[in-house]
């Protein structure tokens, strides 16, 4: 967090004769000494303010309200470990002086763990070749945000927000600054396998019909060659009823092949049922425990 604060107030301090910022820190409910050394910093620089959350409400909710919480004529966001760069900053703001109402950080590279890489890479292009929106390879949320672009988020009235595709979605005119994404120097990433799964399925259900439609076309694909087997098999034993065994081998396997099919794809109407049962409870993004610097 200080790292952070230091290197984005460094970056303002060069640029502040053309501007004024605010830097808001929005605190998941930290169980360490996160909100201490926060308020520390807020004390000495009214710049910076502080919004806690009651609970943790998760790596989708929380960025999404904060942004939501500013008013100023552009907002950034990036993530505290500083693998979002504030280097870019100026970047950034020049290519939004340009006149692009958005302007999105790509990471084209990176020297976190390969493998790691490679999955999130191979999940942004299947989302892309999925979705029925223009979707943004390698962007995480981090970039530029025009005042009138975090208007019409604060119109929306969406519990459970899939930034990226939004971004994709309503952005309009998206600049595109490229980077390679550092390793994280300090900590150990919350994002675990089953985070990064519902940030997946999330941009599934919210932007392609394809995995519901797939099961119709596997099931007609499946109950077709099932037919043909049958067919086959019920020839052959026509022509050789006398010597040919099936066994229980292939009545085992096509038991446990259908069985998978079927969970698969309960599984995925599961995912659309639950994103249908969010939307409807309409419950608050995030509870604030405490806002600090707020006047």
């Amino acid at each position: 967090m200080e790292e952070l604060y230091k290197q984005v107030k460094a970056q303002f301090e060069a640029l502040k004769d053309k501007y004024t910022y605010e830097h808001i820190f929005i605190d998941n409910a930290s169980q360490d000494k996160t909100v201490e050394i926060l308020k520390g910093i807020a004390a000495k620089d009214k710049n910076v303010k502080i919004i806690v959350n009651a609970s943790n409400f998760g790596h989708i909710r929380s960025p999404f309200y904060g942004l939501k919480q500013c008013y100023g004529d552009a907002v950034m966001l990036m993530v505290a470990d500083l693998q979002d760069p504030p280097e870019l900053i100026p970047e950034f703001l020049a290519k939004w002086e340009e006149g692009h109402q958005v302007v999105v950080g790509v990471k084209n590279k990176s020297k976190e763990n390969p493998i790691m890489y490679g999955i999130r890479k191979l999940f942004y292009t299947l989302v892309r070749k999925m979705s029925e929106t223009p979707m943004i390879d390698n962007f995480t949320g981090f970039g530029l945000y025009d005042k009138a672009f975090v208007d019409v988020l604060r119109a929306t009235d969406d519990p459970y927000p899939y930034m990226r595709g939004f971004v994709a979605e309503y952005g309009g005119d998206i600049a595109t600054v490229y980077y390679t994404q550092p390793k994280r120097e300090h900590g150990k990433t919350s994002n675990n396998f089953y985070k990064l799964y519902d940030m997946a399925m999330l941009g599934f259900v919210n932007h392609s019909k394809v995995p519901l439609r797939l099961a119709v076309f596997i099931g007609f694909t499946i109950a077709a060659l099932s037919l043909a087997v049958a067919l086959f098999y019920f020839i052959y034993k026509l022509c050789y009823w006398d010597s040919f065994q099936v066994g229980n081998a292939p009545l085992v396997i096509g038991l446990f092949f259908f069985s998978a099919v079927q969970l698969i794809f309960i599984g995925i109407l599961g995912e659309y049922i639950g994103a249908i049962h969010t939307q409807v409870r309409k419950r608050p993004l995030v509870i604030e425990k405490e806002r600090v610097n707020f006047d």
